[in-house]
């Protein structure tokens, strides 16, 4: 390891993944079973980012309030868990970038405020041999942006912010980073666009995963 970083702590969907298309399936899904009107993909996106509980919430009319939210969201956990994986795919490059890494001494670990079934599922599934460690969103442990998930994952890893880097692709990102406090990087492929990255603060942005690797 050439740089300053030991460790790299990585965002799933977004970062590693384009989860995109599985996610807007189950929303919709879970919305034609209520005869509620469907999102698009581009809502999606921009409903992802805060967990599964606020997408539902973004995604569903009336939110919360809606007098059959709790089925719904339920309808939407169940489908995503037995449907995740049929379009989701890593982005190019990340493979390899991932290899890399673990072959140099990186420890590696994933993030996220996606379901914690769901993330340890395709950590499973893509990451296996690379990534060992995975934290998704679960009742025991405050989410992103709040740093304990990002804590508990330096902690199992052995690891120290101050030689550690966070890399995701959206706002909640940037904020978990600053909360740490530790590194952050944010991706340009991702959920967001470039403007709103640099509007809350980013300000080193990889463009493709060649970049990201140089900046690690």
């Amino acid at each position: 390891m050439e740089g300053k970083y030991r460790t790299v702590i990585f965002d799933l969907d977004g970062t590693l993944l384009d989860t995109l298309d599985d996610l807007t399936a189950s929303v919709n899904a879970a919305l034609a079973g209520h005869g509620l009107p469907l999102r698009s993909k581009d809502e999606v996106r921009r409903f992802v980012g805060n967990g599964v509980l606020r997408l539902m919430e973004r995604a569903v009319p009336g939110g919360h309030d809606h007098p059959d939210f709790e089925q719904i969201y339920q309808d939407f956990r169940e489908d995503y868990g037995q449907h995740c994986n049929e379009k989701t795919k890593p982005y190019p490059g990340i493979l390899k970038l991932l290899g890399r890494l673990k072959e140099k001494g990186y420890g590696l670990a994933i993030v996220s405020n996606k379901a914690d079934f769901a993330v340890n599922t395709l950590r499973e599934i893509y990451f296996d041999g690379l990534i060992d460690v995975a934290i998704g969103e679960r009742e025991t442990i405050r989410k992103k942006p709040a740093p304990d998930t990002v804590l508990a994952a330096l902690e199992r890893l052995g690891a120290d912010a101050g030689t550690a880097v966070y890399v995701g692709d959206s706002e909640v990102d940037l904020e978990t980073a600053a909360n740490v406090p530790m590194d952050e990087i944010a991706v340009t492929w991702g959920f967001r666009d470039v403007a709103l990255l640099k509007e809350r603060g980013a300000d080193r942005l990889a463009s493709d995963v060649e970049e990201l690797e140089r900046m690690l």
